[in-house]
């Protein structure tokens, strides 16, 4: 993973004074994510006044809407598509197996990299006048009453991404299809449903055998 990502120019090796513990990710499909415990430097960083939306009130939003149709969009590898400026790479130093790398890429587990993609995402949006959508960091979201309506939303969204420099996976695009998930959620004629891989987890739990194994869980 590390090798991968020095080849690609994300990580290059470094000498610095700060570093940070590594903590590996399992992603859904199985393949590992490398983040880093920046714990340490997340207290030390000034906070932004910007932020990412609110999950509730975009949900709220898209249930507005009462679509009958719906497509997503996620764009690949978005961190990784946004530069770090050189003079603060140092800081974000990290060492796997006696070798010191840095990020030259923005990291996942830094405090501001959500806000600072989301916003960079949504300036390239407005920038591309795309079609009326949802946005939340990377995640995308446009609807409509037909089929065909959605699917011109969705490209003229994909051929914005695609001129400001963002990549885009064919696999992490869905629909147009009446029924979708969006930031956790199924969404089906404008109303919120809770996921079947959910509901399957939560009706596969076996019942607590007693009140400690109930706090616990």
């Amino acid at each position: 993973m590390i090798r991968e990502l020095e080849s690609q120019g994300v990580v290059s090796k470094t000498h610095s004074p700060f570093n940070s513990p590594i903590w590996p990710v399992r992603k859904s499909d199985g393949e590992w994510r490398l983040t880093v415990d920046y714990h340490a430097l997340n207290e030390v960083t000034p906070p932004l006044s910007a932020a990412v939306p609110d999950m509730l009130e975009l949900q709220y939003e898209l249930e507005s809407k009462a679509a009958k149709w719906y497509a997503t969009i996620d764009i690949a590898n978005t961190f990784f598509s946004i530069p770090l400026a050189a003079e603060c790479r140092p800081q974000f130093a990290f060492t796997w197996r006696g070798v010191q790398y840095t990020w030259n890429r923005l990291p996942q587990g830094w405090k501001h990299s959500p806000t600072i993609c989301h916003g960079l995402v949504q300036a390239a949006l407005e920038k591309g006048e795309a079609p009326e959508h949802l946005q939340y960091i990377d995640d995308i979201i446009v609807w409509g009453n037909t089929a065909a309506e959605v699917f011109e939303k969705g490209e003229k969204i994909i051929q914005v991404l695609l001129k400001a420099g963002f990549a885009i996976k064919q696999s992490k695009v869905k629909g147009p299809a009446r029924e979708i998930q969006f930031l956790g959620v199924k969404w089906q004629d404008g109303r919120q449903q809770i996921p079947t891989e959910v509901i399957n987890k939560i009706t596969a739990m076996s019942p607590p055998t007693s009140k400690r194994r109930h706090k616990l869980s």
